[in-house]
């Protein structure tokens, strides 16, 4: 006997909602309402399409659900496992499941939900025709020309309206302009091939050819369409016109004389690898030794730890153990930390593995990313992604390679969830069983105490490849520069001569400075009056190309002054430097030298970043400035020259993580540097050069530096000796922010006693006209106590919310900020 068909579905919505909705389904779509279909609902008056994922013979009497509207998909979008990972996610992150999936599916795959009526040409003469509820709607949209559903429920004092617009949609009378519709679209192409008759009749053509011998064009189109016809029976259109090199009015007059006819064919936007492949180049003794080492962890341990110096070929290794999952037939996600990593990257990867790579990633347009999305579903072998691609249907996961592990990137900000793409990693693996490899030259203290504890496997990797040494670091000393006046605007004498020396030896030079623009503030010289946001506590950044003041956190922005607008001082000065400034100056002092930038504001673009980086590769480029940008994964050949301009403003930055974030910049940056034959030279300007970091930096002592920060993680109670959760508290007025702040701390003591930090005020007070108040609260790791300090965290925040006027106040729970 057949179990019962469902009769009502639990409704998941894109929304930041504590709960999904239980909706009735019609008898008319009864059987075709299945797990991870879309389906069109309403909500609040509004339409949405939300995911049908729980199901139930039946329902409390209480609960009077609204019916679905319509099945909008024929099959699933997501998988079982998916729900489970975003369920997971929920939990752990603090967030609602309706965030989740905001944030996991492609917009394409979302709808629009503005439904706009508008009049049609025959509504002015019918007018007069239409009585009662019809006749007030028509003559509503006939004097608008265009009405939203809400309005005419207003006007009709009706919450049901749909039947009257059904009508009128059925005499023709008014259209819909927007309806709740996918942003997807397939992309379709025109196809050419013979027509029936030349295919039967006159396969070798020669009648084909009779018909166009007197037009030259026509003639080279024909021959063009079959040299490409042994390969394929249909042959794209502009693959035609290119071989001819002609255009669509040729291909349309050979389709007018009945030789070849034309189709539109769905294609796909994902680019096809056109070079030649290569096999990959055998390891070298120690990546053999590394390779078999990764084996043995993997048989005790799903994730293990590749510590690699920079340079070391951990990418090779990588692409070995790709090879492998590939050939048991399972699929591979390797993620990266920014987007700007996957242009060399995916190079490398599609010159072995050929064109079944697809890359995700949240810049990519939305038609693009719902083919790589579907892609994953059918079983594509390889994706290599920024975070959000750990979100993509796999089929089979069977590896998944987490490089530049340690990066901050890998944390989502906003919106919610605020994911660690990293940690979400993991527990994708264990869905999958897949095995996990993280890769660093500078591990996280996380992922190596992990290692330690022998929670994750741990491979060292000691050597670079081949005959590529680790460069040589040295010190430069400020202090003693300055006094001894051997300055030259932010470089130093020792700086400026090895620049020389590279570029008269033909090498090229990376110079890091981790601030973007001009110059971060500008100053008067009479009353210390400084360029500041009006949103936010925080000074304008110069920026001279686009002769403005910046904001870099709410985006305000305005011309350079002439003068002061406090005292009508003409003298202003710019006071520190970022990438532009150095830029500048170094292109007075080096005037014959091609110097580029490579920052926020020139590489907005994938197209800008990749001409950089290929101007660079290619040899272009002489010196290249950059921020953190430059410290990432980059490989090239002739850099014999690394100067990190200023040390010290990493060193200081207010929060547990500098050292940390520091040391890991300064050695990345650093192995940009000689990473082929030539040994390399970094330099390192600072004004504390006594400074544990700069020093254990300069000796490579990774060992020192792990100790010796753990013990301090240890001490004070941070991460990893303990979890931390953040509150952050946001209005736009300050007394509320506060107020609400010192009520939450209030309630979490009560509960939870000495593990509650604050509130206090950020170094940046306030952001985008919101002030600012965090609340701290230190987590032992044990599971049970971490979940009820979340509970806690969780109830408190719907307790101040419920609270009167508390609407507008915002609070942000972030877990392992």
């Amino acid at each position: 006997m057949n179990a019962p068909t469902p009769r009502y579905v639990e409704v998941l919505l894109p929304l930041a909602l504590a709960q999904s909705y239980t909706y009735a389904i019609p008898d008319h779509l009864l059987g075709k309402v299945n797990f991870g279909i879309r389906v069109e609902v309403a909500l609040n008056r509004k339409l949405y399409a939300g995911l049908a994922v729980n199901f139930h013979d039946a329902i409390s009497e209480d609960i009077k659900p609204k019916p679905i509207i319509s099945v909008i998909d024929n099959r699933p979008i997501i998988l079982e496992y998916q729900y489970t990972f975003w369920k997971w996610i929920a939990k752990y992150y603090c967030c609602t499941l309706g965030e989740v999936m905001n944030v996991a599916l492609p917009s394409g795959l979302k709808l629009n939900s503005e439904t706009k009526v508008v009049a049609s040409h025959l509504l002015e003469e019918r007018l007069v025709d239409l009585r009662d509820d019809e006749g007030m709607v028509a003559d509503a949209i006939y004097n608008n020309q265009e009405l939203g559903i809400d309005d005419i429920r207003t006007i009709l004092n009706k919450k049901t309206v749909y039947p009257i617009i059904k009508s009128l949609l059925d005499k023709e009378l008014i259209f819909i302009r927007e309806e709740l519709k996918q942003k997807y679209k397939a992309k379709k192409a025109d196809f050419i091939c013979l027509s029936d008759f030349h295919k039967t009749e006159d396969p070798d053509l020669n009648q084909a050819f009779e018909l166009t011998k007197r037009s030259e064009k026509q003639t080279k189109a024909l021959l063009a369409y079959a040299s490409l016809s042994p390969h394929y029976e249909w042959i794209s259109k502009q693959s035609i016109q290119k071989k001819a090199i002609t255009d669509s009015s040729v291909i349309n007059a050979l389709i007018k004389k009945g030789i070849l006819v034309k189709e539109q064919r769905q294609v796909s936007r994902i680019e096809n690898y056109t070079g030649n492949a290569q096999t990959l180049k055998p390891l070298s003794e120690a990546q053999q030794e590394a390779l078999a080492a990764i084996k043995t962890s993997f048989e005790n341990h799903r994730t293990t730890l590749l510590f690699g110096v920079t340079g070391s070929g951990k990418t090779r290794l990588y692409m070995e153990l790709m090879q492998e999952t590939l050939d048991r037939g399972e699929q591979v996600l390797f993620l990266i930390p920014e987007i700007a990593l996957t242009t060399q990257l995916v190079q490398r990867l599609q010159a072995i593995f050929g064109s079944d790579i697809g890359v995700y990633h949240s810049r990519l347009n939305q038609a693009k990313r719902v083919e790589l999305y579907q892609s994953a579903m059918e079983g594509q072998s390889i994706f290599v992604g920024a975070r959000s691609s750990i979100f993509l249907p796999f089929k089979q996961l069977g590896l998944i390679i987490i490089d530049e592990e340690h990066d901050a990137s890998y944390k989502q900000s906003e919106p919610s969830p605020r994911y660690q793409g990293r940690d979400t990693a993991l527990y994708l693996s264990k869905l999958f069983n897949a095995k996990v490899i993280l890769g660093s030259a500078t591990p996280s203290l996380e992922s190596y105490q992990n290692a330690i504890e022998d929670k994750y496997g741990l491979v060292m990797l000691h050597e670079r490849f081949g005959e590529a040494s680790l460069p040589h670091i040295e010190i430069i000393d400020l202090r003693k520069k300055y006094k001894q006046g051997l300055m030259k605007a932010m470089f130093s004498d020792e700086l400026l001569a090895a620049i020389r020396s590279a570029l008269n030896k033909k090498e090229q030079v990376l110079l890091f400075q981790n601030r973007r623009g001009y110059s971060p503030t500008i100053q008067c010289t009479l009353c210390n009056w400084n360029a500041e946001c009006p949103n936010c506590d925080v000074s304008l950044t110069t920026h001279k190309y686009f002769q403005q003041i910046n904001c870099h956190y709410c985006g305000y922005h305005t011309k350079i002054p002439k003068q002061c607008p406090q005292c009508g001082n003409t003298h202003l000065v710019e006071l520190g430097f970022g990438t532009e400034k150095i830029a500048d100056e170094l292109k007075s002092i080096l005037p014959n030298a091609v110097i580029k930038r490579m920052d926020y504001d020139t590489a907005k673009t994938k197209a800008q970043y990749e001409d950089i980086i290929y101007d660079f590769e290619q040899g272009a480029t002489d010196i290249l400035v950059g921020t953190q940008m430059i410290t990432k994964g980059l490989d090239f050949d002739n850099v014999a020259l690394v100067g990190i301009l200023l040390a010290d403003k990493i060193l200081f930055f207010p929060d547990f993580r500098a050292n940390e974030r520091a040391f890991q910049l300064f050695t990345q940056v650093a192995g940009r540097a000689g990473r082929r034959a030539k040994k390399g030279k970094v330099l390192i300007q600072t004004f504390n050069p006594e400074h544990d970091v700069i020093q254990e930096t300069l000796g490579m002592k990774y060992g020192q530096y792990y100790e010796r920060e753990l013990k301090e993680r240890e001490m004070f109670l941070y991460p990893p000796k303990v979890r931390l959760c953040k509150v952050t508290i946001k209005h736009k007025d300050f007394k509320r922010t506060e107020a609400v702040a010192n009520e939450f701390a209030k309630k979490l003591r009560a509960q939870l006693g000495n593990r509650i930090i604050g509130p206090a005020v950020p170094g940046i007070s306030r952001i985008r006209g919101k002030y600012i108040q965090q609340i701290m609260v230190k987590m032992e790791k044990d599971w049970s106590k971490i979940q009820h300090i979340k509970y806690v965290l969780k109830q408190t925040k719907q307790y101040i919310k419920a609270l009167k006027n508390m609407s507008t106040v915002q609070i942000i729970i972030d877990v392992d900020p």
